[in-house]
């Protein structure tokens, strides 16, 4: 059976590397998926297009206009008279809006508003203005509050006295808040999925088109060994794959390795037998590689949609939630942060470690036992 195995093997790899789009499919695709994911998708807001609505033209309106642009989160599209029309356009994004009269009503002791119009369609960058805004405008109306106060007291020969509460936050494993520092990790998941499973499906539905596979059981080899010598092929470019992936994405990313490089191997060893186990159940499904293909397709989307890739899983709602336990791209990404990001062990993956075990060792038993049906 040994030489049988390796006659496979090596046929195998011959087969595939002969091709040269192929070897490029393997290897560099992934890599260069990952390089362009990585600076594509980014979720950190800023340069936000932002129009000034100024009727008051004061002293005070300036000195907040300056202080709302001054962290770059808001970039300034200059100054407008019709915001409506603006936001309509889709020129600028938001709109700050300061009201006649409100550094004299501020002046006065009274309170003013300023005004925030905001696009909506963005979700992400409207909450992100919305906050913003309101922080700066909160923070310097307590400064003017207190500046008063100190006045006052002034004025009656006491000392002002102002209870505050100050929040020191403390931020784990990302402090800069980089994105890209939560992405790549799913990314490297995502881009190991694709190649892999798609990859395995065409492989044996490309040799049950072409009519090889008949060929090969006319031998004396048992379906085991077939199926065996087709697998651990991408097996071994699915691990070498994976470790260029990690090293593009820890050099050109700076994304740190903070744990047990073991846990993630490990890791990566039980995703493969879950991705290949797919890509094999697929290909017992499929009559030719337009079909595996579409098999490999109509599986990734909702494996990476249900991944915590881009959405955290707490934030789907809690009837879907279930079905990503069923998901081995949602464990993997789940090893590569908490292994990367947060220094995580073999003891602290364990759960996740035994859930890839679980589908993994489930999905190729199912699968050998389909492609030995299919071959009696």
């Amino acid at each position: 059976m040994r030489a049988e195995l390796k006659a496979v093997i090596k046929k195998e790899l011959r087969q595939t590397f002969r091709d040269k789009r192929m070897g490029f499919l393997l290897v560099a695709a992934p890599i260069l998926q990952l390089t362009l994911l990585g600076y594509a998708v980014d979720l950190d807001v800023r340069d936000i297009r932002t129009a000034v609505h100024d009727l008051d033209r004061s002293a005070l309106s300036r000195e907040l206009a300056a202080g709302l642009f001054a962290d770059g989160t808001l970039k300034l599209a200059g100054e407008t008279s019709d915001p409506g029309a603006e936001m309509a356009r889709g020129s600028v994004q938001a709109v700050i809006s300061f009201p006649r009269g409100l550094e004299r009503e501020l002046v006065a002791g009274r309170p003013a508003k300023v005004q925030v119009l905001v696009d909506g369609t963005d979700p992400v960058r409207a909450q992100v203005t919305t906050a913003l805004a309101l922080q700066f405008l909160q923070r310097r109306g307590l400064e003017l509050g207190r500046a008063r106060l100190a006045a006052q007291a002034a004025l009656l020969g006491r000392a002002a006295s102002v209870p505050l509460l100050r929040l020191e936050p403390r931020i784990y494993y990302n402090p800069r808040l980089k994105s890209t520092q939560y992405m790549v990790p799913g990314v490297a998941a995502v881009t190991l999925l694709v190649v892999t499973t798609v990859v395995t499906a065409m492989g044996l539905a490309r040799e049950r088109e072409l009519g090889t596979i008949e060929q090969l059981l006319i031998t004396p080899m048992r379906p085991v060994t077939l199926l065996l010598g087709k697998t651990l092929p991408f097996a071994l470019v699915g691990l070498v794959t994976g470790g260029l992936v990690l090293a593009v994405g820890t050099n050109l990313f700076a994304v740190p390795v903070r744990g047990s490089l073991l846990a993630i191997f490990l890791g990566m060893i039980l995703y493969l037998l879950s991705t290949l186990g797919t890509g094999i159940f697929i290909s017992t499904i499929a009559r030719n590689q337009q079909q595996a293909i579409l098999g490999g397709f109509f599986f990734l989307m909702p494996a990476i949609l249900l991944s915590g890739f881009v959405t955290p899983i707490e934030n789907m709602p809690g009837w879907i939630q279930p079905v990503t336990w069923l998901n081995p791209v949602r464990y993997f990404v789940e090893i590569l942060r908490a292994g990367l990001l947060k220094g995580a062990g073999v003891v602290d993956l364990l759960p996740q470690l035994g859930a890839l075990l679980l589908f993994g060792a489930g999905i190729l038993a199912i699968s050998a036992a389909r492609f030995r049906k299919q071959l009696a």
